[in-house]
């Protein structure tokens, strides 16, 4: 069985969330403390342009570019949502949306320039955040969701995930959200709701449609842009859809942060609560599961793979390429074919884990090494397939041509994730030349000198490498005890094996570097 494991490092400026499989990671997600545009987020927007050859509008929800609508992306029942719009914001009593007349459905084939107008106000949600050098992708097809359920306002329709296998209890569960969803909410059932009797999900339902109503209620008089209703943070996000019985250990290194996950685990899934663990150990939470070190690894241009065969991987504007090497693998008794099936098999595994792990999206090409037999193509597409079933991302993967290509696609909705792995060198920084060692010692003696000037903190911990460690407390009358008593602080120092050997940072008591 797969242990499933959640590693979060919080610091003053963003949360890191590091997904680990059997100890591997597979996901990291990184959320700024101040993150604005993200999917799932509702705005109230105002249409800037129309753009009939593309059909498509561009709105201005208060990002630097303006967001970017499709015709196709309005919903079929825009004119209902638009004219629910236009007396919120002209009423302070705003009636129920089950007492509302809903709209005739807009024509699939219709032009946007019939339905919008320029500086006409619109609902809409993000469905891409902001890439690259483009704005955010919206949409007019609003949805709420929830632990177990998605509410669909302006639609009667009822759906259960695919991914409950049992046609009976998807059949319950139609049957049980027929029964208590009130008129113009439509109810998408996700697979978390396996097996959950009717008072939890009709709390949760009413739970979405308060939150829904709640959000219009404040639409009076407003200006926009404004955002209407917050998705949830990335890590209550990340909890909330992927939270379930095959996770082991949640940890995190903050305790105000462990209680405000616990409380939203306490009420999503109370009984997953023992799993949550405070992290309390000396070394950083990432060093300590040995995340640091697979990110180093996993995140140049080049990944190695099994038996000294590796991956380069590449990004241009149109599309990402991978390139499988076999590097000098070579197994007496194997011919080419079956030495190329061996390493092409082990690239796929890794493929999938690196697609996932970087958030890679768009269109992916990969080239691997040729082989010749049909069947064996095909046993590495088969492959393929299953090592990225486990990708909650939308994708679709094409069988390989006959030049050993395979294409890739994988939905992306939020930038790439991009883990700088390639350094100056911190001993010459660059030259090619390194200070005598003499003066090393000297360097970190006056930057001590300089944090007590500017600051006179109370305690300073310097981290460097196991050799200058050993040397800075060689001694009763160590350096370290003479900088204790000649600056009047307590001044921590400890190994990091990971440092070259004249690297050192100094880190305050809440464990945030000293930028010098």
């Amino acid at each position: 069985m797969v242990s499933n494991e959640l590693v979060i490092h919080v610091t003053s400026s963003e949360i890191v969330i590091a997904l680990l499989e059997d100890r591997q990671l597979v996901e990291i997600n990184k959320e700024k403390s101040n993150t604005q545009f993200a999917v799932g987020d509702i705005y109230l927007g105002k249409v800037r342009k129309i753009m009939g050859g593309l059909n498509a509008a561009f709105v201005d929800i208060g990002y630097e570019k303006d967001a970017f609508l499709h015709y196709l992306d309005l919903g079929p029942q825009f004119l209902s949502l638009n004219e629910y719009l236009k007396t919120a914001l002209s009423s302070r009593n705003l009636p129920l949306l089950t007492n509302f007349s809903l709209k005739k459905d807009i024509d699939k084939n219709g032009k946007i320039a019939d339905v919008l107008n320029v500086g006409q106000l619109v609902v809409v949600q993000i469905a891409k955040e902001p890439i690259s050098t483009k704005g955010p992708r919206i949409s007019s097809e609003i949805s709420v969701a929830g632990r177990n359920l998605v509410l669909i306002p302006f639609s009667d329709k009822v759906s259960v995930s695919q991914k409950i296998k049992s046609s009976e209890e998807r059949e319950r569960l139609k049957k049980l959200i027929l029964g208590i969803r009130p008129k113009n909410f439509g109810v998408i059932v996700r697979t978390v709701a396996k097996n959950r009797r009717v008072a939890l999900l009709d709390a949760e339902l009413r739970e979405l449609i308060e939150k829904w109503e709640t959000a219009f209620k404040q639409l009076f008089a407003v200006n926009s842009p404004r955002l209407i209703m917050g998705e949830l943070n990335r890590t209550s996000a990340i909890l909330r859809d992927m939270l379930n019985n095959s996770f082991n250990n949640i940890h995190i290194d903050n305790e105000a942060f462990f209680k405000e996950v616990k409380d939203y685990v306490t009420t999503i899934a109370p009984e997953q609560q023992k799993i949550l663990k405070f992290y309390t150990g000396k070394l950083s939470i990432f060093e300590y599961f040995g995340i640091d070190k697979q990110i180093r690894g996993l995140f140049g241009k080049t990944v190695t793979i099994k038996n000294g065969a590796y991956l380069i991987i590449e990004h241009t504007e149109a599309l990402h390429t991978v390139d499988v090497n076999s590097g000098n693998r070579s197994k007496k008794g194997d011919d080419q074919e079956t030495a190329a099936l061996e390493v092409n098999l082990n690239a796929a595994e890794e493929i999938a884990r690196q697609l996932r792990l970087r958030d890679i999206g768009g269109i992916i090409v990969v080239d691997f090494i040729d082989m010749h037999s049909n069947e064996n193509k095909q046993k590495v597409f088969e492959k393929m397939k299953e090592s990225m079933a486990t990708d909650r991302a939308k994708h679709n993967i094409l069988p390989l041509s006959k030049f050993g290509l395979m294409q890739i696609t994988r939905q992306r909705v939020r930038p790439e994730t991009d883990m700088e792995t390639v350094e100056v060198c911190p001993t010459c920084r660059g030259t090619g030349e390194i200070l005598p060692s003499i003066s090393f010692l000297d360097e970190i003696e006056n930057n001590i000198k300089y944090i007590t000037q500017i600051s006179r903190p109370s305690f300073l911990h310097l981290k460097v490498h196991p050799y200058a460690e050993a040397f800075f407390k060689k001694g009763f009358f160590s350096k370290n005890r003479k900088w204790i008593w000649k600056f009047k602080m307590w001044i921590k120092i400890t190994a990091i094996p990971s440092y070259s050997l004249l690297e050192y940072h100094f880190f305050d008591k809440r464990g945030e570097e000293i930028k010098l």
